[in-house]
């Protein structure tokens, strides 16, 4: 079943889920800017440190998550929900934010992890802010990324199958670029959600 029809959408990986796919102009210029400002002024941006090979470093980049089910009145999430319900719709459980605040911030290559998802949903992400460009890239060798520049008021849709046969990421660049936000909604398995009650406090 494709979950993703829409006449905007362009198709940068075909499968059986919907694949990824691209909306340029998902949002009018005026509503991304006023998002955008609400998100990086409002939003519990917090920064992180991951332990990487024999060290702790810095993550390259702010971080907030909400749940869908308790989404704060004075941010523009349920909006930016609704709309990705109507290009691709699941029953997103999960908002998670990133600010990349110049061009050193980054995310490497990477696929989500998996158990963390449920099976047959799709990831939606919606970017702000200033265009910034993904690295998407087929998961065998010899395969070159295909760069895509997600512009602001733009959502890209990723099928749970293309996170088994794909790696997506957004380099350093020393180009100067202004701040981005990208919000990623996504449907967490049952297991994950499990795990969050036994951490809660």
């Amino acid at each position: 079943m494709d979950l993703f029809g829409s006449p905007e959408a362009i198709t940068l990986v075909d499968d059986a889920e919907g694949g990824v796919r691209y909306w340029p102009g998902a949002v009018d210029a005026q509503t991304a800017a006023a998002w955008f400002e609400a998100l990086r002024n409002g939003a519990r941006w917090q920064s992180q440190q991951r332990p990487m090979y024999d060290r702790i470093v810095a993550v390259p980049r702010l971080l907030a998550a909400y749940r869908t089910d308790a989404l704060p009145a004075d941010l523009p999430l349920a909006p930016m929900l609704a709309l990705v319900q109507r290009l691709a719709p699941a029953p997103y459980t999960g908002a998670g934010l990133n600010l990349y605040r110049d061009g050193q911030d980054s995310v490497a290559m990477h696929h989500d992890t998996l158990r963390t998802l449920a099976p047959g949903q799709p990831l939606a992400l919606l970017s702000l802010g200033a265009p910034r460009r993904m690295l998407l890239r087929a998961q065998q060798e010899g395969a070159k990324a295909v760069p895509v520049d997600l512009a602001p008021g733009s959502v890209l849709v990723m099928s749970h199958a293309s996170q088994l046969t794909h790696l997506h990421g957004i380099p350093k660049t020393a180009r100067p670029v202004g701040p981005r936000i990208s919000v990623v909604f996504r449907v967490r398995s049952a297991a994950a959600v499990d795990e969050d009650r036994e951490d809660a406090p």
